[in-house]
C-alpha cells in the first residue's frame, strides 16, 4: 500500500477536548470528533461526534470551550459507553490531527486496547512547509489557506476549538499542505509518512475497567 497515492491511506481525522494536561493521569476527555477521509477528503456524512461525561464537575478554565459546561456534560454518555464505537472507527487506520500526539496521548490513556496504524500530524507537516513561520496553530493555518469558511460550512453551527470543527479543519488542511510541500506526482503513502508521521508511543500501563476499550 505504501507505494500507492497518499489518498488511498485509511485516514480518520481526530480531535479531542479535555480538561487539560495539568490534571496529569486524571485528565478527562470532554468531547471527541472523528472525520473519515475517503480519497483524502473529509466525509462529514459519516463523521462521529460526542460529548463525554467526565464523571466529575469541571472547573472553568480558559482553554475549555464555553459550550462544554457541567450541566451539558452531565447529560452526555460516559467514555466507556462510546468506547466500542471509537475502537470500530480507529483500529487499523491512520489517525490525523493537528499536534495529534497530544490527542493520542489522552485517548490512549483512556483506551489502552486501541491500535491505529499510525499518527499523521498536520502540525509537523506545516512546519516543514512553512519553516520560517512564527505560528502554526490550526486556526491560523486555516485562515492562511482560506479554509475557515469551508470548515464552518461542513460543520454548521460549529466553532473553532470544538472537537468536530477542529477535526474537519485538519482534514481540509492536509491536502493543501501536501500540495505546498511538493509538486511530485503521485505523492505516496510513503511520502506522507516520511513528511508527517509521528510516533505512536502507545501507553499500556493503565488497566482500570473504565480505561479499556471493549469490543
Amino acid at each position: 500500500m505504501r507505494h500507492l497515492e497518499w489518498t488511498t491511506a485509511p485516514l480518520v481525522a481526530l480531535d479531542l477536548e479535555g480538561t487539560g494536561s495539568q490534571d496529569r493521569d486524571a485528565e478527562a476527555i470532554l468531547e471527541i470528533g472523528l472525520v473519515p477521509m475517503p480519497d483524502g477528503r473529509p466525509d462529514l456524512a459519516h463523521a462521529y461526534h460526542s460529548l463525554v461525561n467526565p464523571g466529575r464537575r469541571i472547573p472553568r478554565r480558559p482553554w475549555i470551550s464555553p459550550g462544554l459546561t457541567n450541566d451539558t456534560l452531565a447529560e452526555a454518555p460516559a467514555f466507556h459507553a462510546i468506547a466500542p464505537e471509537l475502537t470500530a472507527r480507529l483500529d487499523g487506520v491512520y489517525i490525523l490531527g493537528h499536534n495529534v500526539q497530544v490527542d493520542w496521548r489522552l485517548l490512549s490513556r483512556h483506551c489502552t486496547t486501541l491500535r491505529p496504524a499510525g499518527l499523521i500530524d498536520t502540525l509537523k507537516l506545516a512546519r516543514a512547509v512553512h519553516p520560517g513561520r512564527s505560528g502554526h496553530s490550526l486556526t491560523a493555518l486555516l485562515h492562511t489557506y482560506d479554509l475557515h469558511d469551508q470548515v464552518s460550512s461542513l460543520v454548521p453551527g460549529g466553532q473553532a476549538h470544538r472537537a468536530l470543527w477542529d477535526a474537519a479543519g485538519a482534514a481540509l488542511l492536509l491536502p493543501d499542505l501536501i500540495h505546498q510541500l511538493t509538486s511530485k506526482r503521485p505523492f505516496t503513502v510513503t511520502d506522507l509518512l516520511a513528511a508527517a508521521a509521528v510516533p505512536l508511543g502507545i501507553e499500556t500501563n493503565h488497566d482500570t475497567p473504565e480505561q479499556i476499550c471493549l469490543l
